[in-house]
């Protein structure tokens, strides 16, 4: 007879592929390390697979646990919309979030739309433009909750996550050939520039700004057409682009911080719960590749 797999189970298994641990993972799940490893025992007995491909004290994940884990993420995300959307009272209102577009294209659709299926009272109006401005127009309380890139000059944001920077160029193009080096970049007082342009005189490379745009569409369109490398951060890297690193010459760039701001005032109920729902969803690490770096074993 089936059985149904035990949220709790997968919760664990999530932890120690995300953590890289099982000491980790049993501090964020709150439980032991004998108990980590004796619901791995129970998860492989309940799926009748093993998990982790095992070499000496190392062991990675096994192409079913690389298929599990993707249902794990799933079936975790799912189950806790639905305690989110009946573990509080029934919430309604307006909230106005400012997001550069970058992150409003690659970050935040499933984002919003889960958070919109479980309070769907609650209306969300998007303001996109450079974190500059979001932070300007946070400051005349013109936005509730703001999503950034967090800069030098901002007042203290929650952290959501670190994202990693790339150069990148058009696939069919190799403009990192030419001298001086062709670039597209983003107006000035954009952390992207200020990092690409740091590293680039550190380096002692030569450079030529080709292409200044106010948006992420306009440096993808520069970057397509051949005219220019660019620096992106990873997750908005789309087929059509090809990243560059230090074998093409090109110097190592830091990555940024996103960081999430609420008005000075303070906010309403609805505009704090998209604020946590936020934070929750953007703060998990990303889906682990197929070949998976080597983790603490179970004892």
């Amino acid at each position: 007879m089936n059985q149904d797999l035990d949220i709790s189970l997968l919760r664990t298994f999530v932890a120690i592929v995300d953590t890289g641990g099982l000491t980790s993972a049993g501090k964020k799940v709150g439980r032991t390390q004998p108990a980590i490893t004796h619901q791995i025992k129970r998860l492989e007995g309940a799926i009748g697979r093993t998990l982790f491909d095992s070499n000496r004290r190392q062991l990675s994940l096994t192409r079913d646990g690389e298929v599990l884990l993707e249902f794990a993420r799933s079936m975790l995300r799912l189950n806790d919309e639905a305690l989110d959307r009946f573990s509080v009272p029934d919430i309604s209102g307006h909230v106005t979030l400012g997001t550069p577009d970058l992150y409003a294209s690659y970050l935040l659709p499933e984002v919003l739309e889960n958070f919109s299926r479980a309070h769907p009272n609650i209306e969300i109006q998007l303001r996109c433009t450079r974190s500059v401005h979001l932070h300007a127009a946070l400051e005349r309380d013109e936005l509730d909750i703001a999503l950034m890139t967090n800069q030098p000059d901002f007042r203290s944001g929650e952290l959501v996550r670190q994202e990693p920077l790339v150069w990148v160029a058009g696939s069919g193009n190799e403009p990192e050939l030419r001298k001086p080096l062709p670039l597209a970049v983003l107006p000035q007082g954009s952390v992207y520039r200020h990092h690409a342009l740091e590293a680039l005189g550190a380096s002692g490379l030569q450079w030529s700004i080709r292409s200044v745009c106010d948006s992420i569409a306009g440096l993808q369109a520069a970057v397509f057409a051949g005219l220019a490398v660019s620096v992106f951060p990873r997750c908005a890297v789309v087929p059509g682009l090809r990243c560059l690193d230090e074998s093409d010459g090109l110097p190592k760039l830091p990555h940024i911080e996103l960081v999430l701001f609420r008005k000075r005032q303070g906010v309403s109920a609805a505009a704090e719960q998209l604020a946590q729902y936020i934070a929750r969803e953007l703060g998990e690490p990303p889906v682990v590749p197929v070949k998976s770096p080597p983790i603490a074993a179970p004892k």
